[in-house]
């Protein structure tokens, strides 16, 4: 349930169009619903400003329909992470607008898309890292982001990369992903002046120890402003990303320009 459902409820029992029982019919829900097997937690997005969002990795097809129903029951937004197809089955026969998208893994639900907002640049380093890069994106603009998609920009060509400065420039923040040797986001951190998300991703040969060298290296980013993800956690740098880019929302066009906007007004 989100702010705005319970103000809705309330400006209606004011108005008299509710009783007190339909409200409290309405409210039974919170803060949480116990299932048996979970506990859904349907006060987060009045917490937060976001639903609470399902792992599906560990859970039996199921277990992850059940939690995505009751979810859906009370908020616009639902979104499932590591769902295989099995649990793509079984949420879509409780819940047929849900949509699956297979290379993210990820089952989303949106009865009310909002108008996207502000700017968040996605970059991956190689093709092999889209499953990851695109967890991050599908996140973003399941919780309201304007998202710009830039795949294949790793080192290796750095001029793919230099392509879309002007994006890069206008972004409100940056979640770069690699694997490999991780270079990546040192080199975003090095051209934006906004905060640049770092996700290691498990791409690599054997001393690439599953993304353990990428993450080191995105550790020891030598660029101002490189903060880091666990190794393929594709969702948490686009729920970080998104928290940027809405702080930045209030701050006007400004947030938008980037480090050459403020050079144009003498700053």
């Amino acid at each position: 349930m989100t702010r705005d459902q319970v103000r809705r409820l309330l400006e209606s029992l004011r108005a008299g169009d509710t009783t007190p029982d339909e409200v409290l019919e309405a409210l039974a829900g919170l803060p949480f619903q116990d299932l048996g097997f979970a506990k859904v937690d349907h006060h987060r997005g009045l917490r937060k400003g976001l639903p609470e969002v399902i792992y599906g990795a560990g859970k039996t097809p199921e277990q992850v329909a059940e939690i995505f129903a009751r979810l859906a029951e009370c908020s616009p937004t639902v979104l499932c992470t590591r769902a295989d197809g099995a649990a793509w089955d079984a949420v879509r026969a409780r819940t047929p607008d849900a949509q699956y998208h297979p290379t993210a893994r990820m089952i989303v639900l949106r009865k009310s898309p909002p108008e996207p907002k502000g700017l968040v640049a996605v970059a991956a380093a190689g093709t092999s890292d889209l499953p990851v890069a695109e967890e991050a994106a599908l996140t973003l603009e399941a919780f309201g982001s304007r998202v710009e998609r830039l795949y294949d920009v790793g080192v290796a060509g750095l001029h793919r990369l230099l392509a879309h400065g002007e994006v890069l420039r206008r972004a409100r923040c940056v979640v770069a992903v690699a694997g490999m040797e991780g270079a990546l986001p040192s080199v975003i951190g090095g051209l934006v002046a906004v905060p640049v998300i770092a996700v290691p991703t498990s791409v690599g040969y054997g001393a690439s120890f599953g993304g353990i060298a990428a993450l080191l290296a995105m550790l020891n980013s030598c660029a101002s402003g490189v903060s880091v993800v666990n190794i393929d956690n594709g969702f948490g740098a686009g729920y970080q990303a998104h928290l940027i880019n809405r702080l930045a929302e209030g701050r006007g066009e400004d947030a938008d320009r980037g480090v050459s906007g403020r050079e144009e007004k003498g700053r």
